[in-house]
């Protein structure tokens, strides 16, 4: 006889959520690999394509990543001819990044493929499961919570 399936935990499910985490930023490693990059290199310069022109600062606000791992990357990136910096007419100090021509297409391909993978590793939900995983994720990922109590 099956055992009963008993309410989980909020530690269970965390684990379960970081597991889960794991296996989807392996897949987007593997499939973004294919295009020569690693998830976080990507992640920055499709931000910028974004968002550009726009500031180190913001750009690792908007990716979630600290500063100096985001000027680390960036730097790589500007060597590598995908971003360049520009300092700002008004304020010389004021430093923007933006994406070379280069880096545009490979940005594309970059969406293109995480596109790719995120339809592989969610085919197996319905859409209905997909609405409340968004649903669920936006809940715990609001940035202004009420503290307990409110």
């Amino acid at each position: 006889m099956p055992e009963a399936r008993r309410n989980p935990t909020a530690a269970q499910v965390a684990d379960e959520f970081s597991r889960t985490a794991k296996v989807l930023v392996r897949h987007f490693n593997e499939r973004l690999g294919e295009h020569g990059v690693s998830t976080p290199r990507s992640r920055l310069v499709v931000e910028v394509a974004r968002s550009q022109p726009v500031r180190l600062t913001e750009l690792a606000l908007a990716v979630g990543i600290a500063q100096g791992t985001a000027s680390t990357l960036v730097d790589a990136l500007v060597r590598d001819g995908l971003l360049e910096r520009q300092t700002s007419p008004r304020d010389r100090r004021s430093v923007r990044l933006r994406v070379t021509e280069q880096g545009a297409a490979l940005a594309q391909d970059w969406t293109s493929g995480y596109e790719v993978a995120a339809e592989e590793l969610f085919s197996p939900l319905s859409e209905e499961q997909m609405t409340t995983l968004v649903d669920i994720l936006r809940v715990l990922g609001a940035e202004e919570r009420s503290p307990a109590g409110d």
